[in-house]
């Protein structure tokens, strides 16, 4: 069994890594930061090839494709993303455009190259990291949560799709909240609910993944919250996502 991962070099993707490997999952992990691909090699016990990709180019999405693609790859985990922070009129167009880059449409090239493989050979996992942002508009992250809810509905409208044609390919989205990983201090991002960690959060998602569930929530808090969602009005959800984000530190970024 074979499995690549994107945005494997830190964070969720890393922890992504470690417990394939304790499962017994040769890898493939790919992210821009080679050495640290590296060094996380050398600590796990499976087979182990190392890539170096900008998922911010279409180019190379598609060249880590055809590089890859000969492997009989089983499992794709999207997890390369990351999120920018501020108001709207305030942040960098050329990091969103590269945040949609990254969030949307290399996952977008590399859902829908493996996909088609998957469905020619009847077997294969797809799982695309969301977010808990996916369910509600989120000012202050507007674009963030905006290309998570693309994740989503690509996941599920392609699970209906899959369902149909009675095909034994699996896709899924996770949807977590906050998960603690390094890059929550390197943003000075500071979240008012604490973060599950990453360890966790792969572990929970592989268990819920293997189970064949959609749409994969970890946390009890996370769960309530999407639950509460559903009996307000649109307009009391954005003002609370927006006193939510008022809380954190003015700037920075948000991994995953």
């Amino acid at each position: 069994m074979r499995a690549l991962v994107t945005g494997a070099s830190s964070g969720l993707g890393r922890d992504f890594a470690r417990e394939l490997s304790r499962r017994g999952w040769n890898l493939i992990l790919a992210a821009r930061r080679v050495p640290r691909m590296e060094e996380l090699a050398k600590e796990l016990k499976t087979q182990v090839r190392v890539i170096g990709a900008d998922l911010s180019d279409a180019g190379q999405c598609e060249e880590l494709y055809r590089r890859t693609c000969g492997e009989r790859v089983d499992l794709l985990i999207n997890c390369a993303g990351f999120g920018v922070f501020g108001p709207f009129d305030e942040t960098d167009l050329g990091r969103e455009l590269a945040m949609i880059d990254v969030d949307i449409r290399a996952l977008h090239i590399l859902t829908k190259l493996f996909y088609r493989d998957f469905k020619r050979r009847d077997s294969g996992y797809l799982l695309n990291v969301a977010s808990s942002a996916a369910f509600q508009p989120g000012p202050l992250l507007a674009g963030y949560y905006a290309s998570k809810a693309y994740v989503l509905r690509l996941t599920q409208a392609l699970a209906e799709e899959l369902r149909r044609d009675r095909s034994r390919v699996y896709i899924g989205a996770l949807c977590p909240g906050p998960v603690r990983t390094e890059f929550d201090e390197v943003a000075g991002v500071r979240f008012s609910v604490r973060g599950l960690s990453s360890a966790y959060v792969a572990r929970y998602a592989l268990d819920r993944m293997f189970r064949r569930e959609t749409v994969i929530v970890p946390g009890f808090l996370m769960k309530a919250a999407r639950f509460a969602e559903r009996f307000l009005p649109d307009a009391a959800v954005v003002r609370a996502a927006y006193h939510m984000q008022r809380r954190k530190e003015d700037g920075g970024e948000r991994k995953g």
